[in-house]
């Protein structure tokens, strides 16, 4: 148990003791009493939210700890979104198939991250090289798919549908003996997302905070030196990016049960920035930021979309650029820092 706190806790991490458990213990207590005070609708709509949330921490891991930009996140998510499709409309809902059909999906995705992050790091591509072949790989998967609109292009009894999308795919289905229990965007789902999410940010938490997590932070800050201290930094990073890019394929997954379906517009240029700017906005190199900056992103986008479709992408591209400039650690983490340092100040003050 102290060994697990103690990785809970680590030096990679922001936020620790008792004061941080207790906030997260409230937090976690708020989202999981909001579907009492919320329309059913409403709260199934919101899940989206928490979907895109996966793709953020991968990207996270990749970039903010292993220092590698990647705009593949969303390939791994198209990639694991169509297999899920493919997958559950040839397999069909029942006996839990959707659920062998999530985790098989995640499983190719991160397959396909292993073999283009073979060549990619095990070929020494780095730096903005590194974002452009990912980058490229995304635009050639989304120009693919958005070519198989014909009828040969089937997979059994699932159709790819070219630019228009695949439908029809079932939702996640519980096996009961009382009949099966269809998770469509409500409660249900709601809550099983919340859980998945919680259950991976602490296992990342413990992930970054390991030996693992270590050798990743020290391979960012200096390459060259962890490699003349006989780590194969090669290793490491393709470790990271798998394991990021199968989160991005579990927000794949996700998204597609969640709304049944899938185009080849979530890998298009627009949606491989995206995760970028909600990384980069609350703060790439903790965990914590990453996911409560990508949450008010994300909402601030919703909102933007919905009401001023034409500002949303001017206004994300903006945010990105005052980030860089003003508070490249990210905004949370800086204002944190701020905060921190002012707090400091008073305190010697005081005690002057």
């Amino acid at each position: 148990m102290s060994s697990a706190l103690r990785l809970l806790e680590g030096p990679q991490t922001l936020g620790k003791g008792p004061g941080f458990w207790a906030g997260f213990a409230v937090v976690l207590a708020l989202a999981c009493a909001y579907p009492l005070f919320a329309d059913g609708y409403d709260v199934g709509n919101n899940v989206y939210f928490f979907n895109w949330a996966f793709m953020a921490l991968g990207l996270g891991l990749i970039w903010g700890y292993g220092g590698a930009l990647s705009f593949g996140q969303t390939a791994f998510f198209g990639v694991a979104g169509y297999a899920y499709g493919v997958l559950t409309i040839n397999l069909g809902d029942a006996y839990g198939l959707t659920f062998f059909s999530l985790v098989a999906a995640v499983a190719i995705s991160a397959l396909f991250a292993a073999v283009l992050g073979y060549f990619l790091f095990f070929g020494r591509i780095s730096g903005v090289f590194l974002g452009i072949v990912t980058l490229s790989v995304t635009l050639v998967l989304e120009r693919f798919m958005s070519q198989t609109a014909g009828p040969e292009w089937a997979i059994g009894s699932a159709r790819l549908n070219g630019f228009n999308g695949m439908g029809g795919m079932p939702s996640l289905t519980i096996p009961w003996p009382g009949g099966d229990i269809v998770l469509f965007p409500d409660v249900a789902l709601y809550y099983l997302t919340l859980a998945i999410l919680v259950v991976v940010y602490l296992a990342l938490r413990m992930l970054v905070n390991s030996r693992f997590g270590n050798v990743l932070v020290a391979i960012r800050e200096n390459p060259q030196r962890a490699e003349m201290l006989g780590y194969d930094i090669r290793r490491y990073q393709l470790g990271a990016f798998v394991i990021g890019s199968g989160l991005a394929g579990l927000s794949g997954v996700l998204y597609t049960a969640w709304g049944n379906y899938i185009t080849p517009s979530s890998m298009g240029m627009s949606a491989a920035a995206l995760p970028v700017v909600w990384v980069a906005v609350g703060g790439r190199s903790d965990l914590t930021t990453t996911l409560f900056g990508t949450l008010l992103v994300l909402a601030g986008f919703q909102y933007l979309t919905i009401y001023g479709s034409q500002y949303a992408l001017v206004v994300m591209g903006v945010l990105l650029v005052v980030t860089i400039l003003a508070a490249p650690s990210g905004i949370f983490i800086t204002l944190g820092a701020l905060f921190s340092k002012g707090l400091r100040r008073r305190l010697k003050r005081e005690r002057a």
